[in-house]
């Protein structure tokens, strides 16, 4: 019930704290408040709407109530995102407060860029479950990115978790192309795949993304492209199926806001076949000079992580997918994001020119 609480006698709110239509409560309407501190929002979640939730949700989603009083009610359900600050996360909080969704960003820490004003924002740790137990709090759905420093499926049970015991009726996850392919003695995106069987063993309605290579990665070059330096090449002439991190996100909110979904695993790609020298090229044209590769291959790829302070298992996780995309096997194009969003994917050039400025320095 994180937002709203409407009475047929006026609003209930930890902002405003105004009743009625005259805005002050009388003696009747107050007692008729404290009659109907509870709400259960779910047959095993009651929340009090004494205990103060914030945001100003645009939608509302009529229930049963169950006060005894026969007063009728609304109440507001968020969809939970994670990793709200990063890439996709960000993406994915922009696009539900424009299409009037009530939304949740949940952070480690105060947002370090800016939140959509209609968005609400909690402070909360994988790690920690009593932060995740507040953090799902009053929601309905919850878009499931975790980016642990050691590759680790503990943070999405975790997630899963409490978000069972909170009531939480669907989870979206963003998973990872190739998850669970035999590579050799290895398995691509091991972790990500113990999270997976989690996510669809766990009860609630899923969707599960697997976006390829994101267009967004190439920042990491952007710096040797302004001082003229080589790109390096991990992946060789391995082509995948970039993808720009809209679309992702783009698919992510239709998944977390159409039931049409439910139960469907999502294979997300460009609409090209990519690799890095052809990435060089597009980027080449966009800042007007040229832009060139160095390869490395996966052996100086693990020293060089290792020496800037990656954990062992991060770096092992790294060279796995980043040799399976070598050898061939991520030279994969989807119909999938089109067939969601009914449009067809963005190509990298319009991502490239989108970010000119990243990669040339100038505007």
């Amino acid at each position: 019930m994180v937002g709203l609480l409407q009475h047929r006698w006026g609003v209930v709110n930890d902002r405003s704290r105004s009743y009625g239509d005259a805005g002050e409560p009388g003696p009747k309407q107050a007692g008729h408040l404290r009659s109907c501190q509870f709400f259960p929002l779910h047959s095993s979640a009651p929340y009090c709407v004494a205990q103060g939730y914030i945001g100003r949700p645009r939608r509302t989603v009529p229930i049963v109530p169950r006060f005894g009083c026969g007063c009728p009610a609304t109440v507001v359900l968020m969809i939970l995102v994670t990793g709200a600050s990063g890439t996709i996360g960000s993406h994915v909080l922009r696009l539900l407060a424009q299409s009037g969704h009530p939304a949740r960003a949940m952070m480690r820490s105060r947002p370090g860029r800016t939140v959509p004003p209609d968005v609400d924002v909690v402070q909360a740790d994988f790690e920690d479950h009593a932060s995740l137990h507040r953090a799902v709090a009053g929601v309905r759905a919850v878009f499931l990115l975790t980016a642990p420093a050691t590759p680790t499926p503990d943070h999405d049970l975790a997630l899963l978790a409490v978000a069972r015991t909170a009531g939480v009726s669907s989870v979206v996850k963003l998973s990872a192309i190739g998850t669970g392919e035999r590579f050799g003695a290895a398995t691509v995106g091991a972790w990500h795949q113990t999270a997976e069987d989690a996510v669809r063993a766990s009860g609630l309605t899923w969707t599960i993304l697997r976006p390829s290579s994101f267009a967004s990665n190439c920042l990491h070059w952007a710096g040797a492209i302004r001082a003229g330096e080589p790109v390096h090449n991990v992946t060789g002439d391995g082509e995948q199926g970039v993808i720009d991190p809209g679309d992702i996100a783009a698919v992510a909110v239709a998944a977390l806001t159409d039931p049409a979904h439910a139960g469907k695993i999502y294979t997300l790609t460009g609409p090209e076949l990519l690799s890095v020298p052809d990435q060089a090229s597009h980027l080449s044209e966009v800042v007007g000079r040229p832009v060139v590769t160095v390869d490395v291959p996966p052996a100086t790829a693990s020293r060089q992580l290792l020496a800037s302070g990656m954990p062992p298992a991060a770096v092992r996780a790294t060279v796995i997918g980043t040799a399976w995309a070598r050898a061939g096997h991520n030279r994969i194009l989807t119909d999938d994001v089109a067939r969601v969003l009914g449009r067809p994917p963005a190509t990298f050039r319009d991502w490239a020119r989108r970010h000119r400025e990243a990669f040339a320095g100038v505007p």
